[in-house]
């Protein structure tokens, strides 16, 4: 039986974010390492107790279905071995529950125009009238 990885704790990458399932590393500037964790939540609630191979299950469902789609659509991963990423020095997440991925690009930030409100009054849909009714 394998031992749940609650939270990892790679020494040798800089964390990005902690998800719900899965936490991410930066690798350079245009990849992520991404390690799928044991974590469980319900109503955006993280559980305390993790369910032990969760991580790996989930990390080979996503792994077959992107090489199944391969032809289909282009994905994000890079092909690269998670182990090849991480530092011999850092405690290393099993290689079939990590996945190392390209960065997506930054989304460009909206336009500040701003209307005025008598312009965004002249752009709202007209008030429905009510029906006559026959009686």
């Amino acid at each position: 039986m394998t031992t749940a990885l609650h939270t990892s704790s790679l020494t040798s990458l800089p964390l990005l974010a902690r998800g719900k399932v899965r936490d991410n590393y930066a690798v350079g500037t245009d990849r992520i390492l991404m390690v799928a964790s044991d974590r469980i939540s319900a109503f955006d609630v993280i559980m305390g107790e993790p369910i032990p191979g969760k991580g790996e299950l989930l990390t080979q469902m996503a792994m077959f279905w992107f090489g199944r789609l391969a032809h289909v659509c282009p994905n994000h991963l890079t092909g690269e071995l998670p182990e090849s990423v991480v530092a011999s020095a850092s405690p290393t997440p099993a290689a079939c529950r990590s996945r190392s991925t390209r960065r997506p690009p930054r989304p460009r930030r909206a336009s500040t125009t701003r209307t005025s409100p008598s312009s965004a009054r002249s752009r709202s849909p007209a008030p429905r009238s009510r029906r006559a009714s026959a009686t």
